[in-house]
Formats: C-alpha cells, structure tokens, sequence
C-alpha cells in the first residue's frame, strides 16, 4: 500500500510528517511541490522541522519566482479579452453607437477595449457610430493567458514587462523543499515521553524512554504587550535632560487658550501675520473666553511640581505673598500695545478686548510659559522650567510638516543674565543629544529680542540644519507681570518631530504622528539614546 501511494490529495487530512516518511520509503530524493502541490508551504516546512530535529530526514531549500495571473486577467481567460468583447459587440449588432457600447460590455471593458480594438484593425469610428473592419479575429490576449495560467512562466521578458505594467499578472515567490532520509530514518515516528514525572525516576523508566528533543528553531509564541512609540521615547529622554538640570515641567493639558496668553501677553500685536487664519485654528464656541483669573485646579497642579523640585534643590520654600492682580495685568497689557509703557512706544494702534478674548487652538507652548512667569511675579527668584506638548498650526500638510506637532520649550529666569550665557547654555543642552559646535543666526521674534536661531550640522546629510529657536524675553512682555527690571528670562524652544525622524530614519512625518503610522514599527523600533550619534 505505501508503494502505491502518490500525491497527496487537497481533501485528505493526514499527518504530513507521516506522509513524507511514507513516500521516502519508494523515492528518495523527494520534491515537496510534486509530492504534495496541495499542501500549504508552511505546513511542509513544520512536518520538516519536525522530522529533521529527529534526525529522520533532511532537506534543502529553493525558492523560485512563479507567474500567477490577477483577476483581472483570469476573468479574461474565462470570457475574452476587452477588445474581443468590444469587437463581439459591434459584430452581433452591425455597428453601434459609441455612447450605446457600455450597454453591451462593461464600462472597463469599454474604454480598455475601445482602444486596443483600434490598434488590432478590428473596428473603426464611422461618425459617432463603431463599425466592423475584420470580420474574424482571433483574441491572442486571452490565449497567451491561458499559455501562462498552465506553465506559469513566460520567456518573451518585454511581453512580461508589458503584462506587469497592465497589471494582469504578478510574480510570486514559491518555496519547496528536496527531501532526502536522514541518519535516524524510519517508517514510523517514534513514541516520545515530553515529561519527566515521578513514578519514571522511581522505577528507572526514565533512563530508556525516548524524549522528545526540544526544538530551539522554533519561534515562541507572540507577546501582545503595550509598546511605547517612538515620540514618547524621544520626550522622555529630553524630561530627563531637563530635570537633570534643575527644570520644573509646566501644566500643558489644556489646548485651547484665549488670544490674550497666546499673543497678547507675548507683546504679539493683534495685526501679526500668524493671527490670522492662515496660521491659527480659531475656536467658534464658545465665542469668546473670559478674561485672566485664578485657576485653582492648575496652581495645584503647578505647586505639587515645585514642592517636589524644591525639595530635591535644597530650593526655599514659596513665600508668603499676596494675590496676583489679573485685572491690573490686563490693563497693562492693553497699554504697553496700545500707547506704549514700561520704557516701550508699543505698537500705537486700538487694542481689541474682543480680539484678545478669542479662543484659539494652542500656537506654542509659550502661552503657558507666560502664564507661569506671571505666577513667577509673586515671589520673583531664579526659575527653570520647561513643557513637551502639542500646538497646532493652520498649516498645509506634507512630508515635513503638520497641522498638529509637538513643542519642547524651556524657561530659565534670573539676575543679570547675558546672551553670551544664553549661547553657553545651548551649546551644553544639545552636546547632551550628541549635537556639537552649534551655530547661531540673529531672528525675528515679536516676544524675544535679541533672536537666535539654532543650527547644528547634520553628518547623515552633510549640512547645517536648524534645530531650534532661542532669544530673550522682551521688557514689554515681563514687566507688564510685575517681575523686577533687572529679572532677565532666556526662552528656548525645538520640536520632538525632527530629532525623532532623525533618530528612527523616518523621512515623512506622516509615517511618525497620525493615522498612517505602522503598527508594526511601533512595537519592534528600538530604545533611544540622544547622546549616541
């Protein structure tokens, strides 16, 4: 009966391993694709496995590209080729209208076959009617398919171009396996013993059974466990750098803010460019937010913070003081824009209160740094703080840029700071990324001056990039809070994309942030190190 056996039907449930042991018997070597064309390749290779770890059998690989045909052009082989349907249709009718033939023939079918038609000769436009050129044709299309769909290759390689380009067939790698016998061959699987109990040490069992190996080449099963992506790894490697230097993180959980924290209070005038709707996303309702006032649930948030780094400083506890006066900050506020304050001329134009109280979608995370340094005016003292969050731009989406990114900003207020110390300290902050020999480039910004921009040379392209954005706040931006003349702030801001693409190689950001990202490149990319180049 073994000698007889042959193929292994698709509808007969067997045990593979055992077959191949079977058929070894009566010929050796064995080829996995005429003995078993039905079975799946995985299937095979585990039957293998299993066999070969045993020393039963053992095998080479090859694998081989195989042309298979698309729907499209098995549809073809079943009912004809597009231009043979085009031509059948003129014929069965003597001559049709163009606008009438998607009434005979699908629409695909209609304009493929119009075309092609034309080309072979077999019909042609008489007016706006198709009328007949050939009265036999003969449909090479659907014959060459057919051709293919039994051998499964093809030798003319510009007609295989030219197939691939009409998408009528694809290459599919195909894998089989030479099977020879192995030093252990035998008819039959062996019984294996897969635990060692009690009752085989008690009798002495255990020093004859046959245990079943244990096969190292096998893969474990999957972990479904959470995965961190790549931007949360990136911003908490930068948390670290800042709390190794002393920052306190700033409450940014809130993405809709007024116009007066977002602009107003950074000295931005309400003219500015980045006000108006090709920059900001305005929120509609409610229509407007209510002027500064006391957040208790957020000071909460924000005291807990400083407790914890005061304590870790060896820092003096908050003072005593008495309430901050958000409405003599509005006034002031108004008026350093409108006519001038604070040792400034101001911008001399009618300031908005309307305007000022319009609801916008986060900018910058700098609203929240002005709304922290306002707090700072308590009890004015040297300060570091920082936030990593998103802010959001009307901007057009592409490969470098979205509507919503994420921003790293840094605060550090004190007495008698200079700009040289601003550059000092930048140059130390991005050496802890592996970034040296910074550059600096004079700016514009409405809430800084003087302005920086930050570049450091990228060795991958072979250029300088910018990789951030620095100044020093504006007098008519931290006076107007009650903070002393001689309280200098450094503001430094960059954002998590860029250093994150850089990183992981990723060169559209779509593919880091939204709904295009892979999974799959979520759960394998690796741990990151800034100061690893």
């Amino acid at each position: 009966m073994v000698g007889t056996r042959g193929p292994v039907p698709v509808t007969q449930k067997s045990d593979v391993a055992q077959d191949v042991l079977d058929l070894l018997d009566t010929k050796s070597p064995l080829h996995s694709s005429d003995a078993f064309p039905s079975i799946s390749q995985p299937e095979i290779k585990a039957a293998l496995d299993r066999l070969a770890s045993r020393s039963m059998v053992q095998y080479e690989t090859s694998d081989k590209e195989q042309i298979v045909l698309t729907k499209e052009a098995e549809t073809i082989v079943q009912e004809g080729s597009h231009e043979f349907k085009v031509w059948d249709a003129v014929k069965q009718h003597g001559g049709l209208p163009i606008k009438e033939l998607s009434k005979y023939v699908s629409t695909d079918s209609a304009k493929v076959g119009q075309g092609r038609a034309f080309a072979n000769k077999w019909i042609k436009k008489d007016g706006d009617k198709l009328v007949l050129v050939a009265e036999e044709v003969q449909d090479t299309a659907q014959e060459l398919l057919k051709g293919i769909q039994e051998t499964k290759s093809i030798s003319d390689a510009k007609l295989l171009a030219d197939l691939k380009k009409r998408k009528l067939i694809t290459l599919q790698k195909v894998i089989s396996y030479t099977i020879t016998k192995g030093p252990k061959y035998a008819k039959e699987i062996p019984v294996e013993v897969t635990d060692l109990t009690a009752d085989m040490l008690a009798s002495g069992e255990w020093d004859t059974a046959n245990f079943k190996p244990y096969n190292f080449n096998a893969l474990g099963a999957p972990q479904n466990s959470g995965a961190l992506h790549p931007l949360n790894k990136v911003r908490e490697e930068f948390r670290n750098i800042f709390f190794n230097q002393g920052f306190v993180e700033m409450p940014t959980s809130h993405y809709v803010d007024s116009g007066f924290w977002n602009f107003d209070a950074l000295f931005v005038p309400q003219q500015h460019p980045a006000r108006d709707m090709q920059d900001t996303f305005f929120i509609s309702d409610p229509p407007q937010a209510d002027k500064p006032h006391p957040d208790p649930e957020i000071e909460a948030t924000m005291n807990a913070m400083e407790a914890g780094s005061r304590k870790l400083f060896a820092t003096p506890n908050k003072k005593e003081t008495k309430p901050r006066d958000y409405e003599q900050y509005w006034k002031n506020i108004k008026e350093v824009h409108q006519n001038g304050a604070f040792g400034s001329i101001g911008y001399r134009y009618p300031w908005s209160e309307d305007e000022s109280l319009r609801l916008v979608l986060r900018t910058h995370t700098t609203a929240v740094s002005t709304w922290v340094l306002h707090r700072l005016a308590e009890d004015p003292r040297p300060a570091r703080y920082f936030s990593i969050d998103r802010v959001f731009r009307n901007e057009t989406v592409d490969a470098t840029h979205l509507a919503e990114f994420h921003q790293i900003e840094g605060v550090i207020a004190d007495f008698g700071l200079t700009l040289g110390g601003l550059m000092r300290f930048l140059e130390d902050f991005f050496s802890k990324m592996g970034i040296e020999g910074l550059r600096f480039k004079p700016a514009y910004n409405p809430y800084t001056e003087p302005s920086m921009e930050v570049f450091g040379y990228h060795t991958g392209l072979g250029k300088w990039v910018e990789i951030g954005n620095s100044g020093m706040f504006r007098p008519e931006m931290l006076e107007p809070m009650g903070l002393p003349k001689d309280l200098r702030v450094y503001g430094f801001g960059l954002s998590l994309e860029r250093p994150t693409m850089i990183k992981y190689g990723v060169s559209n950001i779509r593919e880091l942030l939204g709904h295009k990202v892979d999974l799959g490149f979520i759960e394998s990319n690796a741990a990151v190190r800034l100061d690893k180049n």
